[in-house]
């Protein structure tokens, strides 16, 4: 099981966007330099914060800003704009178990609910965690990083 990068790289614009927003225009080529990807997997991940009603981008080269408070945008915010999952499912489910087979007959029915248990748990401790909290562990880390 593995949550797409695009979960990540989501978090990794928010903190580029509040660390740097008083200091450069936040493109998507300044904000990819810092993720070290091709803008045009920016420009795709802003489209989808956009939507979400997490930042705001301004046309052109206006750059991009954050549309509410940090401690208001929740990990599981984020998880849900970019689309990290398919069908709003975590695990997929390996297609057309064998009919024929009494496992594969009955594999949905007897571990569906269990996956789906993982995911509310998973989405819950997503739910906990801000925006906020990881820019907040980010300044502190800047501030401890030693400039050669």
């Amino acid at each position: 099981m593995q949550i797409s990068s695009r979960f990540t790289i989501a978090i990794h614009i928010f903190a580029c966007i509040n660390t740097f927003q008083d200091a450069y225009k936040l493109t998507s080529d300044f904000l990819a330099g810092s993720v070290n990807v091709n803008p045009v997997i920016i420009r795709r991940i802003l489209q989808q914060l956009k939507a979400a009603g997490l930042i705001t981008v301004a046309r052109g080269s206006g750059g991009a800003s954050i549309a509410k408070p940090l401690e208001e945008i929740t990990f599981l915010d984020v998880y849900r704009a970019v689309d990290c999952v398919e069908d709003g499912k975590l695990f997929h489910f390996h297609e057309n178990p064998n009919p024929n087979c009494p496992v594969g007959k009955n594999i949905h029915q007897a571990l569906d609910d269990k996956l789906l248990q993982i995911q509310h748990a998973i989405e819950a401790e997503m739910q906990k965690i801000t925006i906020a909290d990881v820019v907040q562990e980010t300044k502190k880390c800047i501030g401890n990083t030693k400039i050669k």
